[in-house]
């Protein structure tokens, strides 16, 4: 019986442990309309020239749940969003419920996929890269680092 108990204990203190290393895993967040404008670019105030709204670089990946390059960059999108946290942001649209900001950036291929540099203009990507393609884009273009 004591045996029994200490497997008991051994398992909730093991599963305790990979809850708690879960929680500080960091998703990509999913934006609406409103939130776009509020963390991205707000092109109701400012339709003609791009002013970026966040503080670090971004990406804004572009897809549908039923798309199925889409499903396959999810998980690279979240693997991204851990390596690079407190670097940049990673945020999703699903184009199917965002409809004007599908209009807004003309996507009409999907994965598309947002660059957004902290200054300067942000660059669109389509179709579904290699995590080491995106991890070029994001080194090079928005953390401006560049490859020894």
């Amino acid at each position: 019986m004591k045996n029994l108990f200490i497997i008991f204990l051994s398992t909730f203190a093991i599963a305790f442990q990979v809850g708690a290393q879960d929680n500080s895993a960091v998703k990509p967040e999913q934006l609406t309309t409103e939130t776009f404008k509020q963390k991205i670019y707000n092109y109701v105030d400012n339709p003609e020239e791009w002013v970026y709204e966040g503080k670090l670089p971004c990406i804004v990946d572009f897809y549908a749940d039923w798309c199925k390059p889409c499903k396959l960059i999810a998980p690279i999108m979240e693997e991204l969003a851990n390596e690079y946290k407190g670097k940049i942001n990673i945020y999703k649209v699903n184009t199917d419920q965002q409809r004007e900001l599908s209009s807004l950036f003309g996507i009409r291929s999907i994965p598309s996929v947002l660059f957004v540099p902290a200054n300067g203009k942000p660059q669109m990507s389509t179709g579904a890269l290699p995590k080491e393609s995106f991890k070029q884009v994001i080194d090079e273009f928005l953390l401006g680092e560049k490859k020894k």
